[in-house]
């Protein structure tokens, strides 16, 4: 257990200083998000907004792009740092790419302000829409 808060910990902090890197110039709504693999890889991501708000990416799927598209797969965790007082969870299109390829992620929700507070994607996207509904 003593490793998991250590992994965990080190994940928030990650996922603390990708945000410093957000570009967040619309909303002023910095994240960042560390995501691990199962054989301890870390990826981190930040948001990166556009003055066409539908091309804005969020950090959840920046840190799954960097990590995918380096062949990485068998995601744990995923820290997600934000500034809000609860830390805020992964939007709708961040949760439906979590349950494409990482099912069983557990999400560490972080902030400024707050405790983590761990939770599931189960839990977060409790209906999801995948591969046995097309």
């Amino acid at each position: 257990m003593a490793d998991n808060k250590q992994e965990i910990q080190f994940l928030i902090e990650a996922a603390k200083v990708a945000r410093k890197f957000a570009r967040a110039k619309y909303s002023n709504f910095s994240v960042g998000a560390a995501l691990q693999t199962e054989d301890g890889q870390v990826f981190v991501g930040s948001n990166v907004e556009s003055s066409s708000y539908g091309l804005t990416m969020c950090a959840e799927r920046v840190a799954l792009f960097k990590a995918l598209s380096e062949g990485a797969d068998k995601f744990i965790r995923i820290a997600v740092y934000t500034e809000s007082d609860p830390p805020a969870p992964p939007c709708g299109a961040c949760r439906q790419l979590f349950f494409d390829y990482a099912p069983d992620i557990e999400i560490i929700l972080a902030g400024d302000k707050s405790e983590p507070v761990i939770t599931s994607l189960e839990k977060l996207f409790p209906r999801p829409f995948g591969d046995g509904d097309l």
